[in-house]
């Protein structure tokens, strides 16, 4: 038993939401491409449900659902039972909502109305989106194994799926603290937030402790938009982390100064320099206190972890060449299989204005890396070698900063710290090759975009400070 493609795309996270419009757009047939993800969101879906849909509204909705929820109507007879609260697959959707509008607690972002392609102003690509396209979803589904040579994947269920070129957009996951040699992470207040039923459940978490201690773990992405969204949400909030500053692998001191600073006048407590040891429960096996490995006790109503992701891998290793961390593709996002390719958070593939191979993870990249890989698919004649400028951001409160390039070699920051709008070069070798820019309008962001990538000499530092943004600006 078995289903051929001519494309394949493995995940369903931004990266395949993404793909898909561009091999819409790029005229695709009908039936010819498959998009299979394992991720469900957590939802009162019932099986009377079910039973309404296939038996009452006929051969449409049973063909739909029969797509959409594989898993579930394979294990699950198809008639009246009471309701219980499971998982419900879904359509490729923009994950960064899920650490900003889905944690408000007024009018919070829920789907569909943050399925891709909103995050880059494009169509929102609802289930009706890809019937009407004819592209395949096999949803709730997981992948046991991919036989690269044979060009086949083979499902839970036992089902063979095959195909003539393969897009892996299996992305990451976040690390646990188990990994960490931390016991009790199981607690039902310990969460993280990688997908939806991540984030439904930490909202769940939030909700049944209002007002309440939340400890988060971690002080990079997740963790800073975390605190924020549970600042909103009235939360007493304290950060832990390791490092000297918050946003350690980008902010320089003096950047994480002010948005510690920021923080803190929001209420948030830092503690820094020091790791989780163990946690404390009670007999319901829920965490009440946070050991911190310099003896500091926290107590607290819930737990948040950020401590980094690791790529998707575990499916090709052994059949693909990996490189720092990620599968190793070219300029057009292929691997060292020629009907393999790899985008987003699992790819590591060359950055012209670095000049070596990255592994980034930031939603801009893999939406970028994901239309470029089709590109290279259906008119590899007319598509030129990836050229990404790295782009981070992030929206906190009223803050809103952008990053592009590297943040290498000499730094020249600009700006007024004590006020809205500051900034930072990044200088190497003479050359500008990265910036960064807090409080900036829509043009200003562009300017510093078009610097970094034109990478200007750089001969007086100085000079440079003193122009602050004007330089970059002036360059646009």
């Amino acid at each position: 038993m078995g289903r051929a493609y001519v494309y394949v795309i493995l995940g369903g996270g931004v990266a395949a939401g993404y793909a898909a419009l561009e091999f819409s757009r790029r005229g695709v047939g009908h039936g010819e491409l498959c998009i299979i993800s394992e991720e469900s969101s957590v939802s009162l879906f019932t099986p009377i449900t079910i039973y309404y849909l296939v038996e009452r509204l006929g051969s449409l909705a049973c063909g739909c659902m029969r797509r959409v929820i594989p898993t579930y109507l394979a294990s699950t007879p198809l008639r009246k039972s009471r309701n219980t609260t499971t998982e419900n697959p879904v359509v490729p959707y923009e994950r960064p909502a899920l650490s900003k509008g889905f944690l408000l607690p007024e009018a919070p972002t829920r789907l569909p109305s943050f399925h891709t392609c909103v995050g880059a102003n494009e169509e929102r690509l609802t289930l009706k989106w890809y019937n009407e396209h004819g592209i395949e979803l096999v949803l709730g589904t997981r992948v046991k194994s991919v036989d690269v040579r044979r060009k086949t994947l083979l499902t839970s269920l036992g089902e063979t799926i095959s195909y003539k070129y393969l897009i892996i957009a299996t992305g990451a996951r976040a690390l646990k603290l188990e990994e960490f040699g931390v016991s009790g992470p199981e607690a039902e207040n310990v969460c993280y937030l990688r997908n939806v039923a991540d984030a439904t459940r930490l909202v769940e978490v939030m909700q049944s402790c209002p007002g309440g201690n939340a400890v988060i773990i971690g002080g990079g992405y997740i963790g800073m938009e975390c605190a924020a969204s549970m600042v909103i949400n009235k939360m007493n909030v304290t950060m832990v982390y390791p490092e000297a500053h918050c946003m350690a692998r980008l902010f320089t001191r003096k950047i994480a100064n002010y948005y510690e600073d920021y923080y803190k006048s929001k209420g948030v407590k830092f503690i820094k320099g020091t790791v989780l040891s163990s946690f404390e429960k009670d007999s319901d096996g829920k965490v009440t206190s946070v050991v911190l490995r310099d003896g500091t006790k926290l107590l607290t109503d819930m737990v948040v972890v950020g401590i980094g992701i690791r790529p998707n891998t575990s499916l090709i290793e052994g059949q693909l060449t990996l490189e720092k961390g990620g599968i190793k593709v070219n300029g057009l996002m292929q691997s060292s299989n020629s009907s393999v390719y790899a985008v987003g958070d699992v790819a590591t593939f060359p950055v012209k204005l670095f000049g070596e191979t990255r592994r980034l993870e930031h939603v801009d990249s893999a939406r970028k890396s994901a239309k470029h890989a089709v590109a290279s698919l259906m008119a590899p004649n007319k598509t030129w070698d990836f050229d990404y400028l790295p782009f981070f951001y992030s929206r906190v409160f009223t803050l809103s900063w952008q990053f592009y390039g590297d943040n290498v070699g000499e730094v020249v920051h600009y700006g007024d710290f004590l006020g809205s709008t500051f900034g930072a070069y990044w200088v190497k070798n003479c050359y500008l090759v990265g910036s960064f820019l807090e409080g900036g309008t829509k043009e200003e962001y562009e300017a510093i975009a078009k610097a970094t990538r034109l990478k200007p000499r750089i001969e007086d530092l100085a000079e440079l400070e003193r122009q602050g943004l004007d330089f970059a600006v002036s360059i646009g």
